[in-house]
Order: C-alpha cells, then sequence, then structure tokens
C-alpha cells in the first residue's frame, strides 16, 4: 500500500453525479487506510467542486474531469471544467449576513475548499477552470 494509487474519471452533467466520484474517493482512501476524518473532508472539497464546476461547464463540454491520487502522505485532488473561466481574484469573499438574508445561499464554495485544503491552486481561462486541492495526510 506504499504505492500511490490513483483514479480518472470524466463525469456528464447529470444530478447527483458528483456521488460517483465521492464512491470512488471512499473506496480509494479505504485501500490506503487513510483516516476516515481525513476521507470526510476530502468528500465534502470533491463534492463542491464538482457541483461549483458543472454549474460552470458551459454547453459546448458539459463534462468536469476529476482525478484522485492518495498516497500515505496525502490526497491530491484535481477537478476540470471546460467553460468559459473566471478571474478567482474577482471572487467576493461571502459575507454571513447578507447570505443568511439572501434568497440564494450558494457562493461559499470557492472559501469553503481554500479553508479546507492545505495546498489550493485555481487556474481559470477561456477553456475552463481546474483546481487543485492537497490534502496533507501525516
Amino acid at each position: 500500500m506504499d504505492k500511490p494509487v490513483q483514479l480518472k474519471i470524466s463525469l456528464p452533467k447529470v444530478p447527483n453525479i458528483e456521488l460517483v466520484a465521492v464512491a470512488g474517493l471512499e473506496q480509494l482512501a479505504e485501500h490506503m487506510a487513510i483516516p476516515e476524518e481525513k476521507t470526510g473532508e476530502a468528500k465534502i472539497l470533491v463534492t463542491e467542486a464538482i457541483i461549483n464546476a458543472l454549474e460552470h461547464a458551459g454547453d459546448i463540454n458539459p463534462t468536469v474531469d476529476v482525478e484522485f491520487t492518495i498516497s500515505r502522505e496525502k490526497m491530491v485532488i484535481f477537478v476540470r471544467d471546460y467553460g468559459t473561466g473566471f478571474n478567482p481574484d474577482e471572487v467576493e469573499n461571502p459575507d454571513i449576513a447578507k447570505k443568511i438574508k439572501a434568497e440564494r445561499k450558494r457562493g461559499w464554495g470557492l472559501k469553503l475548499m481554500k479553508s479546507m485544503s492545505d495546498d489550493f491552486i485555481i487556474e481559470s481561462g477561456s477553456d475552463g477552470t481546474k483546481i487543485t486541492m492537497i490534502k496533507k495526510l501525516t
């Protein structure tokens, strides 16, 4: 079990498809004997990243590519969509007081992913968005 394990999947834009990726992550983590606490945190990251990616995937290629690489030391979660991209620096941090009163409660994704990752890399351009999240396990 010292050798890292990897899973790559391409998800179509259908309801609840993020559950397929979460199930794959769970199986890999179990195989690698990753503590449930770390796996639970990673499942939240994966779910949020995929939901965001599918929301912004666009119509030309409405799929999301997901890759997990899990070793004894870390979990690397990579999620890519093929939408029009955005400028991450222009995304406002959510204001909790405003969000509680707002009709639409969404908009916490990037902040949540950043806060739960040990390393968070986002690259976005006209060909889509790539997010890499790393969770240290040691």
